[in-house]
């Protein structure tokens, strides 16, 4: 008892203070793009021909965050003269369409449906769902529940059963053999429900968009309530997406 007394006073206080205090993520990391409308027509459809996503609009000039697996290579064209990826996490959209964007998205608590904060803003239970993902998203779900983010602190939690859940948190690319387990699971969450769409192979499919066994979107199963971009989504870019819409 005494070592684990000394080891709590040595190592202090641990949990970060966000959302009450903006934290800054390396400079490497890739959020939000920075988009430049005034660029080049050459450069950008370079930029979209260099995109493993498809995920470049030429004549939008705009960039599909749903799609978009942040690998940078855009923003290495002509030293970023369309494209450059800012440091901001604070990714997430109520809407698909909004994720095809010119740079900014629209304020997400604004655009979280009332009735969801009124159920789910006091205490909320995930089942999260993967649905033949490669784990990376998974993996960054697991961090949340570290000291550092403790998200139970929020009333947010990850449940074994979907029957003690208030909706589904899913990645991956929705294959056909997980197709039947997806509907089974959200089935036996009671109503009312959320689906949570995360990362960019649940949204649209990501890399395997296109592929005979993957079904290319959460949408096309089921009514998707939020959307969180990302491959995957950094862990405060989901803990931001989650208090965003569910509590703000």
């Amino acid at each position: 008892m005494f070592k684990v007394i000394s080891n709590r006073l040595e190592q202090g206080y641990r949990t970060t203070t966000y959302p009450k205090e903006a934290i800054q993520l390396y400079s490497r990391f890739r959020g939000l793009p920075e988009i430049n409308d005034e660029c080049d027509p050459a450069i950008i459809r370079q930029c979209a021909d260099l995109c493993p996503q498809d995920a470049i609009l030429i004549e939008e000039k705009k960039i599909d965050l749903g799609r978009c697996t942040f690998c940078g290579a855009c923003a290495q064209v002509a030293d970023g003269a369309f494209v450059r990826f800012s440091t901001n996490f604070e990714m997430g959209t109520s809407r698909r369409e909004d994720l095809i964007t010119e740079g900014t998205l629209p304020d997400l608590a604004a655009h979280a449906k009332g009735h969801f904060k009124k159920l789910f803003g006091r205490s909320l239970q995930l089942r999260q769902i993967s649905a033949g993902g490669c784990n990376a998203c998974e993996a960054d779900i697991n961090v949340l529940n570290t000291p550092f983010f403790d998200l139970s602190r929020f009333g947010i939690d990850f449940v074994a059963s979907p029957r003690h859940a208030d909706g589904i948190h899913v990645t991956g690319p929705i294959t056909r053999n997980m197709q039947a387990a997806v509907l089974a699971t959200y089935e036996a969450v009671p109503a009312p429900k959320v689906v949570i769409a995360s990362g960019c192979c649940a949204i649209s499919g990501g890399p395997f968009h296109g592929g005979s066994e993957s079904l290319g979107d959460l949408n096309r199963l089921l009514p998707v309530d939020l959307y969180i971009p990302g491959c995957p989504p950094h862990p405060l870019t989901t803990l931001y997406a989650l208090l965003a819409f569910f509590k703000k």
